[in-house]
């Protein structure tokens, strides 16, 4: 089997195992608590927030654990958004792609009298940062561009975006899930007031995540209750998971430049070979992706029956359309980078991981062109393009 879908979440490395079960096994006190079990397990924890804030360049007082990035994001535009409306500033910027844990916080803020700019994306895939400069305004309380785009693998300028945000004297926050532990990210020379992060999309547990945020930036609760995390989300730490996350973190960063040397190869050779697929392209910039992504699509086919006959012939792959969460709708990602809905139906990700070798992409290549080959042969879609009943539009 051939696992290529790491960008929905990744396999616990050895090293985040070994750590969560020896810390459930021998450290299981209540970091709360005063006597030795208790103080042993907050010196994990907060060995485990020092190793995490030195991933990302950040102080140790400004990393809060969350669930995983859903609720960081939250918690991170909700803060922002609170804290302007204190100000007069009810206006928020953020793009057409992001994630729906950002969309659908931002359009909750909507229906509360926030005024909402979702800035468009490129062909590409790419945020410019001018876009943004032009797009902020004297009421404008956050910016919120996500770091790399979890369907297309798209590297956003958010150097450039964060220093226009300073300049403006706006706060910024981005959704670093699909970035940290593959790309190299430090929020400092970033620009970057708060970060939002996953522990499973780079080898820990699932069920761990955490907000970066920039000294001084007083976060709003999203949970109430005991007085953990310094007060900004109660209920008790998750010490094993955490601490696994932030191993499996460390390990990844200190694995980067060979991470990117043996994946973008690989990723290049993918690309390289779907290209010769008549009437497919690649969604988003070839080059400025992160190096594990693949994004294709394929006119004339359905991405859901192509997942499917993928999986039978041992690849697990995702695709950009909705229509396998239950919903006949296209990927809004695709949409946002101006694909049309009989197209953007199509697509194909593949988020290949470390184990990934040569003959694994060979067999990827072979296998994807057999299958939309196959598919295309009783697409009566397909059948009316061919036949000149139609354009082609790729």
């Amino acid at each position: 089997m051939i696992y290529a879908d790491n960008a929905a979440t990744t396999k616990m490395s050895e090293a985040s195992l070994k750590t969560m079960i020896d810390l459930m096994e021998d450290t299981y006190g209540n970091p709360s608590s005063l006597y030795t079990f208790g103080q042993k397990a907050k010196e994990v924890l907060e060995k485990a927030r020092a190793d995490v804030a030195g991933a990302i360049g950040a102080q140790p007082q400004e990393i809060l654990f969350t669930s995983g990035g859903s609720e960081a994001d939250n918690q991170a535009i909700i803060t922002a958004a609170k804290l302007g409306a204190a100000k007069g500033k009810k206006h928020i910027i953020s793009t057409a792609f992001e994630h729906h844990a950002v969309l659908h916080t931002l359009n909750k803020l909507k229906k509360e009298g926030y005024e909402i700019t979702l800035l468009d994306v490129h062909e590409n895939g790419i945020v410019l940062p001018e876009q943004v400069e032009e797009a902020i305004r004297e009421d404008t309380a956050l910016v919120t561009v996500m770091y790399v785009n979890n369907e297309i693998g798209t590297i956003q300028p958010i150097r450039e975006i964060g220093a226009v945000c300073r300049k403006h004297g706006v706060l910024f926050h981005t959704d670093a899930v699909q970035a940290v532990g593959h790309i190299r990210v430090n929020v400092e020379d970033d620009n970057i007031d708060m970060l939002s992060a996953s522990g499973h999309k780079f080898h820990g547990p699932k069920g761990t995540g955490f907000l970066y945020a920039k000294k001084g930036i007083r976060l709003v609760n999203l949970i109430e209750g005991g007085a953990q995390e310094k007060g900004r989300r109660a209920g008790t730490e998750n010490v094993p998971g955490i601490a696994a996350m932030a191993t499996a973190l460390t390990e990844a960063v200190a694995n980067l430049d060979a991470y990117k040397a043996k994946l973008t190869p690989v990723r290049d050779k993918i690309i390289a070979g779907l290209n010769e697929i008549p009437h497919s392209a690649i969604n988003g910039d070839e080059v400025r992706r992160v190096p594990g992504n693949v994004n294709f699509c394929f006119e004339g086919i359905e991405g859901e029956s192509l997942l499917l006959l993928l999986d039978d012939k041992g690849i697990a792959a995702s695709s950009g359309s909705a229509c396998t969460s239950g919903s006949l709708d296209p990927s809004h990602v695709l949409l946002a980078i101006g694909r049309v809905h009989d197209v953007a139906h199509g697509s194909l990700r593949l988020s290949i991981g470390e184990d990934i070798t040569d003959e694994d992409a060979d067999y990827i290549i072979k296998s994807v062109k057999e299958v939309v080959e196959y598919l295309r042969g009783f697409s009566p879609v397909w059948r009316d393009l061919v036949a000149g009943k139609g354009q082609f539009i790729l």
